[in-house]
């Protein structure tokens, strides 16, 4: 029966992603889960609306009408648990980022975030490159680690701890081919994303570790040989994707209060994960993956919505 005066668009109802592909997530969900039973890391559920938000200024929250946020991660609540003596987990869960709509982001989206207790980054970039070899079907996947110093300055040719803020914004403003009146640490991302990123080789697992201290969020901090403050995290590329995000975890309560104040642009700090450090976060490695941009490279597609029921548009 047809109603006068309504309009129906009879493909908007349809879901974006094909079966077979949706088949392809729920296969990836079962790799991760049987991959994470076989090493007896437990898989856990923490609450997607939470009262504090991410204080990241780069990660923009989404709040509701009873002034709780989404989740951006969820790394806070895990790293509670953590101090609870759940000892190692994943979970795999919606995450929400405002702003983030497009060919390649949607502001819903899938991560599984992990923790190993005792592991420093490195060892956990081993079991990273493990499971993504897995979720990519690249059992042969070359792998390279390199220093963030060296990333850049190879591919770049600037060294980012030696170059001045003049320099480092020149080449930020050349290749943006504006100015975004960004800082130091957002023109090196312009840098990384711009110019490092494309020229990694491809069909490779590409670890890039020891980022400036200024981009160390929730990570330890070391000075190197070089006398040079670096985080102790790491970031996966694959053919021009950034995959994943890790680090050697910072357990300092005292010092992750100073980061979160400095960061938190009047959003309100996370009192419960502080008093959770206080009474003492073991020593650990963590990460976060982002399971849609898996499954695109996975199924060969550029578009998100090629691997998602309902993208923004439609949901």
């Amino acid at each position: 029966m047809l109603f006068p005066g309504v309009i129906f668009m009879s493909a908007s109802w349809n879901p974006t992603a094909s079966i077979e592909n949706l088949r392809a997530r729920a296969d990836c969900y079962r790799t991760i889960r049987e991959f994470f039973h076989q090493r007896q890391v437990l898989e856990v559920e923490t609450p997607v609306l939470s009262v504090a938000a991410v204080v990241d200024p780069n990660i923009e929250p989404m709040q509701t009408t009873e002034q709780r946020y989404l989740h951006t991660s969820p790394e806070y609540a895990m790293k509670r648990l953590l101090c609870a003596g759940s000892g190692d987990i994943y979970q795999i869960c919606k995450v929400f980022r405002a702003g983030e709509a497009g060919s390649r982001h949607n502001p819903e989206f899938t991560m599984l975030e992990w923790y190993r207790l005792g592991w420093d980054h490195f060892r956990l970039i081993n079991e990273v490159a493990e499971l993504v070899r897995l979720l990519l079907d690249q059992p042969q996947a070359a792998m390279e680690i390199h220093r963030y110093r060296d990333a850049v300055s190879r591919f770049a040719g600037l060294d980012p701890f030696t170059a001045t803020d003049d320099e480092i914004a020149a080449l930020g403003i050349q290749l943006a081919g504006q100015d975004l009146q960004l800082g130091r640490d957002g023109w090196l991302d312009v840098i990384v994303s711009h110019q490092v990123e494309p020229a990694l080789p491809a069909n490779t697992l590409v670890f890039i570790h020891d980022f400036p201290a200024s981009q160390a969020a929730l990570a330890k901090t070391r000075v190197t040989a070089e006398g040079i403050a670096v985080a102790e995290r790491f970031e996966l590329f694959w053919n021009g994707s950034e995959m994943a995000n890790g680090y050697h975890e910072l357990t300092d309560v005292v010092e992750q209060r100073h980061r979160f104040e400095q960061q938190a642009d009047g959003r309100p700090l996370d009192e419960q994960l502080l008093a959770a450090l206080r009474h003492g976060l073991p020593a650990c490695a963590g990460v976060a993956m982002g399971l849609d941009r898996i499954l695109m490279h996975r199924l060969q597609t550029p578009k998100i919505r090629d691997v998602l029921a309902f993208d923004w548009f439609r949901a």
